[in-house]
């Protein structure tokens, strides 16, 4: 039979704290299914204030011509489609990756190589879908 040590063990260290400080090696590295575990998370807030966004555009709508030239003016300038090609790409990707959730939340896909797959299958389709969307825009005028 063999005895327990009486000494206690050290904790355990979270990662981060058990590296040399800022530029040392980590001891896990970055992986594609964090990139789209942390943008997922983002893209759910840039959703909201596209939904802000909405909700500007509905009342500058009700308050007349005036302010709704200047909201479509404010849209229309650079910094304006900047904001909206990012409000479309971030649909895109929370959609595919509200799908993929929907996947593992049946059970299936879980495993590391079907995991980093459907990470690179919400890429791709975000970034397919947001040109498919802005070229259409583009062909019919509507930029």
């Amino acid at each position: 039979m063999t005895e327990a040590s009486s000494t206690p063990r050290e904790r355990p260290v979270s990662p981060h704290l058990v590296t040399g400080g800022l530029g040392s090696p980590l001891l896990w590295r970055w992986h594609i299914t964090m990139w789209t575990s942390i943008l997922h998370r983002a893209t759910g807030v840039a959703l909201y204030v596209g939904g802000l966004i909405v909700a500007a555009w509905a009342i500058s709508l009700a308050e007349g011509p005036d302010a709704y030239a200047a909201f479509k003016g404010l849209l229309g300038s650079i910094p304006g489609k900047v904001v909206m090609l990012g409000l479309t790409a971030s649909v895109f990707f929370h959609l595919a990756s509200g799908v993929r959730h929907l996947i593992w939340d049946s059970g299936r896909a879980f495993d590391v190589k079907s995991a980093n797959a459907g990470s690179v299958v919400i890429f791709a389709f975000a970034v397919a879908a947001t040109l498919a969307v802005w070229g259409i825009a583009s062909m019919t005028g509507a930029l």
